[in-house]
């Protein structure tokens, strides 16, 4: 259980910026995506949505889908489940895949690296039910990961019936549920460098080479984009979350039921024109910089540095200014041992009295537990400095 330790208030005087109110796209006039039936604009360090339209109708997502299926991988990576070297079988099911492919034969094998191309560059359909079925055994169990998964992330009008995005009754998602998965998924680095490709190879080397070319056509057109899937489908129409950063700020923009593909990365583009002509971001904290220590109990070391676990930073309307930031930390009651990067407890940026920005505080280093000695010398000097 969390028990608080204390609260260190902090204000910032010298820092003279705007910060915008989370419902600020509920006070914007201007219209975004007229040829789109949803569409929604965030600022991903903050979470801060700059512009909606019918953001949580829940509608077919068709490939865009894969941005679910990509953050499994993506965690089961993490977790050492899978290995971007590891080999992996083609069953016959994942063979029989239609739509976007890259023909895989049954039995045919290749590595997590070569699959995670197919599915983020050419959204690729064998390849996602090949990484489902390594993953959990069957495209049925991941597909209840994935939908387990968006509970957790707290999506609200989100259901999946395969990892694909395939035309299937009862699969849907919104706007504002795929804009919140792309979010998930981008605090993976390592994605970008995929899905930020415009083109590759498989199978180089044979008779069989495939030429890989991104279905988002932004990555190449469109300054500062990276990523991060298309979808389409004749129920579905286009639909595009895309994601660029630029000077520091990362945007991501989502469009569901674009009539035409050309439509979709105009309307998109103009989401990306309006975020950066508007807003920037103002840096507080670096990756890993220390904001605080807390006490370690049963610990070599009695004081551990707090670091923060990504880079902080607000979002500002470019030429409006405002004061007094207010920072704070809360700190969990902390143990040997204590491993680098274990979760301590979270800074809490606020704004007239909103928290704006909340984060995870994380060790700075490892701490084993005190040997019985040292316990022993430390409980002693407490009782002498009690009795002097």
């Amino acid at each position: 259980m969390m028990r608080r330790l204390y609260l260190l208030p902090v204000i910032f005087l010298a820092l003279s910026v705007l910060v915008p109110q989370v419902g600020y796209a509920e006070e914007q006039a201007i219209e975004l995506a007229d040829q789109a039936k949803s569409a929604l604009l965030m600022e991903m360090e903050t979470g801060t949505i700059l512009y909606e339209k019918n953001s949580d109708e829940r509608l077919s997502p068709a490939s865009m889908t894969k941005i679910m299926t990509m953050l499994l991988m993506m965690e089961a990576l993490e977790k050492g489940k899978i290995r971007l070297d590891e080999k992996i079988r083609t069953s016959e099911y994942a063979a029989s895949m239609g739509g976007s492919q890259i023909f895989l034969e049954e039995g045919e094998e290749m590595t997590v690296d070569e699959l995670l191309q197919a599915i983020a560059i050419g959204s690729a359909n064998d390849a996602s039910v090949v990484m489902a079925e390594r993953i959990a055994g069957s495209e049925k169990a991941f597909v209840q990961m994935m939908n387990e998964r968006a509970q957790q992330l707290g999506l609200k009008n989100t259901k999946f019936q395969n990892s694909t995005g395939l035309p299937a009754e009862d699969h849907y998602s919104s706007a504002k549920d795929m804009a919140i998965m792309a979010r998930e998924l981008l605090k993976y680095d390592i994605i970008t460098k995929y899905t930020g490709q415009y083109e590759s190879y498989l199978r180089e080397g044979t008779k069989k080479k495939f030429w890989l070319v991104n279905t988002n056509r932004l990555v190449k057109f469109y300054p500062g984009v990276d990523g991060l899937k298309t979808g389409f489908t004749s129920e579905a129409k286009y639909c595009l979350t895309a994601t660029a950063k630029r000077d520091g700020m990362r945007i991501i923009a989502v469009i569901f039921g674009a009539p035409t593909s050309k439509e979709r990365n105009r309307q998109i583009s103009k989401m990306f024109d309006y975020a950066y002509s508007q807003f920037e971001t103002v840096p507080l904290y670096k990756k890993g910089q220390t904001v605080g220590e807390v006490v370690v109990q049963k610990g070599e070391k009695q004081k551990l540095k707090a670091e923060t676990e990504s880079p902080i930073s607000i979002l500002v309307k470019k030429g409006e200014k405002v004061e007094n930031i207010k920072k704070e930390l809360e700190f969990e009651k902390v143990k040997a041992p204590v491993k680098k990067g274990d979760r301590i407890g979270t800074i809490k940026i606020s704004e007239n009295g909103n928290t704006i920005i909340e984060k995870s505080l994380v060790a700075g280093e490892t701490i084993h537990p005190a040997s019985w000695w040292t316990l022993y010398k430390r409980t002693f000097k407490h009782l002498m400095k009690i009795e002097s």
